[in-house]
């Protein structure tokens, strides 16, 4: 939704009549993960995409029905299936897609979620009786719900919610409807902040990480207590700058489970001391400038300064992946390459 959301706030400004296409599950080698949209307006206007290309001709055709009628429709593609040829999904994978027109109240609480970097959820029925296909009730952290999908599904529903903040991943759950003694399948779209880096020292390689960091999707923070380092005029795009002691400026940032640290000051007085808050902290990732050599006396430090095995465990030292990096620009590639692989949970 991030994506496409500034697009589609213009349309809306406009006037537009939207439909939303969403990717809610995907087998195989399918192009786009869960979750990701497309929006279509009545005169044929694309934003985002649903596969990479591969069916996006058949999703349009479909949204323009969907503004037709008003009626939701979940599209299923896949190579076992003849029409998947047609659409030129020849890539080994199977996709499903729903198709919604879009609700301006419940778009309006989620873009103002996402803007307040707030993690919100989306839970839609995708399938069961026609009359309920389509109904959404949004949760938003801290409380806020908006909408209802009926039947005396929304207490349950809710606590799908909260399940998936945790998961960090939309999915599908069916639930048992009181009211009809029948069930729906519920898609569960969860959308949290964006991930943050937190860079100690502005050495050169940070400048590069940054700029790497913010075109991934990150938000850049950069501390460093040395002004001749940590200053704006280096980092003129970061979206926060911090002039103060790292273990410092880690605590009051909160680290939490959407955070990466990547130190890099190769001075221990100020790497030690980070260190220390980072891997005590929900930090999905870790990582240390240094050689081996380097690793195994900060190893040492850390252990005497009260830092447990299974703390130091999680530190990536050397930091990076093994691509053979020289420059600044290629370690800071390989240190973001890494991240992702830790963001994404590859192996």
């Amino acid at each position: 939704m991030k994506d496409i959301l500034n697009d589609l706030d213009q349309w809306i400004k406009t006037g537009q009549s939207i439909a939303i296409a969403t990717v809610i599950q995907t087998w195989g080698s399918a192009p786009r993960i869960a979750g990701s949209k497309m929006g279509v307006t009545a005169q044929s206007a694309i934003i985002g995409s649903v596969s990479g290309g591969c069916v996006e001709g058949a999703v349009v055709e479909a949204s323009l029905e969907v503004l037709r009628t008003g009626i939701p429709q979940l599209l299923h593609f896949g190579v076992a299936d003849e029409t998947a040829w047609e659409v030129g999904l020849a890539c080994g994978g199977t996709i499903d897609v729903f198709v919604n027109p879009l609700d301006m109240d419940l778009h309006s609480a989620v873009s103002a979620a996402i803007q307040q970097e707030k993690p919100v959820a989306a839970l839609t029925i995708i399938r069961g009786e026609r009359e309920q296909l389509g109904r959404t009730i949004v949760l938003v952290e801290g409380g806020s719900v908006l909408g209802t999908l009926g039947d005396g599904l929304d207490e349950a529903a809710l606590g799908m919610g909260r399940m998936a903040y945790e998961a960090g991943k939309p999915m599908v759950k069916t639930l048992p409807t009181v009211q009809t003694s029948g069930e729906v399948d519920i898609f569960v779209d969860v959308i949290l902040p964006s991930p943050v880096l937190v860079i100690v020292g502005g050495v050169h390689i940070s400048i590069a990480l940054a700029d790497i960091a913010r075109v991934m999707g990150f938000r850049a923070i950069v501390v460093d207590p040395r002004r001749s380092f940590g200053n704006q005029a280096r980092f003129p795009n970061v979206d926060r700058l911090i002039q103060a002691w790292p273990d410092q400026a880690l605590s009051d940032v909160g680290l939490n489970r959407s955070s990466a640290v990547a130190v890099l000051t190769h001075d221990p007085k100020l790497d030690d001391p980070a260190l220390m808050v980072a891997l005590r902290s929900q930090a999905f990732y870790v990582g240390a400038l240094g050689s081996t050599k380097t690793h195994a006396r900060r190893r040492q430090r850390l252990l005497e300064a009260g830092l447990t095995e299974s703390q130091l465990n999680r530190l990536h030292a050397p930091i990076g992946l093994d691509i053979q990096a020289t420059t600044p620009e290629e370690i800071a590639l390989s240190i973001m390459a890494e991240i992702i692989a830790a963001w994404r949970g590859a192996e």
